[in-house]
C-alpha cells in the first residue's frame, strides 16, 4: 500500500510535468510568450542556511508524516546557487521542471540537468545539485523513506569543483 501511494504520487507528478511541457511547446509554436505563464507552485521562502551557496527558495508542498513517509518540495536555485555535498538516508528523487542545472554524485562527473530529467539518488549516496552559473533551475524534490532519516549535510561544493561543470 505504501509503495502504491508513493508510486501514485510520482506518476501523477510526472504526468503533470509532461502536460506543462506540452502546453509550453504548444504556446511557443503559436508565438506566445511562456515567460508570462503563471507558475503552478509559488517560489516559496528564501532559505537561510549554511547548507546552500547562493540564493535558494523552497516551497514545501507535502511535509513528511508517519503515514506516507515522503516529503515533497519545489526548490528554486538562482544562477550559481547550489547545495552542499549531502546524502539522504532514505533516498531522494529530483524532477527537473525549469531552467538548467547541475547534479553530481561523489566520484562521478557533473551532469547537466534540464526540464523533464528525473534524478534518482540512492539512499546514502553523497551528491550535490543546483543551478548552472548562467541559469536558474527549479526541481521538485521528493524525499523518500523519510522514516529512516533526512539529509546528512557535509562540506560546501568548492568553487573549483563547481567551475569544472560542462558548458553548452
Amino acid at each position: 500500500m505504501k509503495t502504491c501511494i508513493r508510486s501514485g504520487i510520482l506518476i501523477l507528478t510526472m504526468f503533470y510535468i509532461s502536460g506543462m511541457m506540452l502546453s509550453c511547446q504548444d504556446k511557443l509554436h503559436k508565438g506566445m510568450n511562456i515567460e508570462d505563464e503563471i507558475k503552478v507552485f509559488s517560489k516559496g521562502d528564501k532559505i537561510d542556511s549554511d547548507n546552500f551557496i547562493g540564493d535558494v527558495w523552497v516551497n514545501y508542498l507535502v511535509p513528511s508524516d508517519s503515514v506516507h513517509k515522503v516529503s515533497v518540495g519545489s526548490v528554486t536555485f538562482a544562477p550559481g546557487a547550489r547545495t552542499n555535498w549531502h546524502a539522504h538516508q532514505g533516498g531522494q528523487i529530483l524532477l527537473i521542471t525549469e531552467g538548467k542545472g547541475l547534479y553530481q554524485e561523489k566520484g562521478q562527473s557533473i551532469q547537466i540537468i534540464r526540464p523533464g530529467d528525473v534524478i534518482t539518488c540512492q539512499p546514502g549516496t553523497e551528491h550535490w545539485h543546483g543551478a548552472t552559473a548562467e541559469d536558474s533551475m527549479t526541481h521538485i524534490a521528493i524525499g523518500t523513506n523519510t522514516n529512516v532519516g533526512g539529509a546528512v549535510w557535509s562540506v560546501p561544493v568548492l568553487d573549483e569543483e563547481y567551475q569544472v561543470a560542462p558548458r553548452e
